[in-house]
């Protein structure tokens, strides 16, 4: 029982870290907006850039990732607190590692999942993005550091940011299969990319199209008075 009830509790935690509206809240502090009604409607940093500046945007992104993080850190603590009870065991077929690699796999899932449909904002949110770099960093910082680098190139040569995250989730999945990663942390890293790919799909089509903006590239919509 101690078993199953820590397991809901530790998806429903990194389900709640992942669905903080960071974006959402960042317009209405400062300008008094729903940043969902304005530029691209997401909730993410890049649409924050466009609307609120770069500074805001920063801010979003670095506790979009932190967030990520944070589900992955909790899950890990939470599974390493329970097994310490005597009666806490995990299903027969996994050992307490595997089962503690699957929680963490769940974990990052329930983040992704919290980001893109928040039940703060009615189920609606951001891209996923930053959100799955940061649990790709605190699960494997290897291929986390991999997905930010790839990013980074990417946005260096073309400033798109949305040509910058569909690269790096391609360079985490590709990583992941090429680094010695627990079977858990794969499934997620590759069903995380199909994932955020999807979410880009309106982004590719602009990218196809030649119409998508580059970074520092603002809404022509005023910005509404602090």
């Amino acid at each position: 029982m101690i078993f199953w009830l820590a397991t809901a509790t530790g998806l429903a935690i990194a389900y709640l870290f992942g669905s903080v509206p960071t974006g959402y809240l960042a317009g209405k502090l400062l300008r008094g907006i729903d940043i969902r009604k304005h530029g691209s409607k997401s909730t993410g940093a890049t649409n924050v850039l466009r609307i609120l500046g770069k500074w805001p945007a920063l801010a979003v992104l670095l506790v979009d990732v932190l967030k990520g993080a944070a589900a992955i850190v909790c899950a890990r603590w939470l599974f390493g607190w329970v097994f310490t009870f005597p009666s806490s065991t995990p299903p027969a077929a996994l050992d307490q590692q595997g089962w503690i690699d699957w929680a963490v796999c769940l974990a990052g899932l329930a983040a992704l999942l919290g980001h893109a449909l928040s039940i703060w904002l009615n189920f609606t949110g951001g891209k996923s993005a930053a959100t799955g770099l940061g649990v790709l960093l605190a699960m494997s910082w290897p291929v986390g550091l991999g997905a930010a680098i790839a990013f980074a190139v990417a946005l260096a040569l073309s400033r798109i940011v949305s040509l910058g995250s569909i690269l790096a989730a391609l360079a985490a999945t590709a990583l992941v299969c090429i680094l010695e990663q627990p079977l858990p942390y794969r499934l997620l890293v590759i069903a995380g990319g199909i994932y955020v790919i999807l979410r880009h799909r309106t982004n590719i089509q602009r990218l196809q199209a030649g119409t998508e903006p580059r970074f520092g590239q603002f809404s022509p919509e005023p910005r509404a008075e602090a």
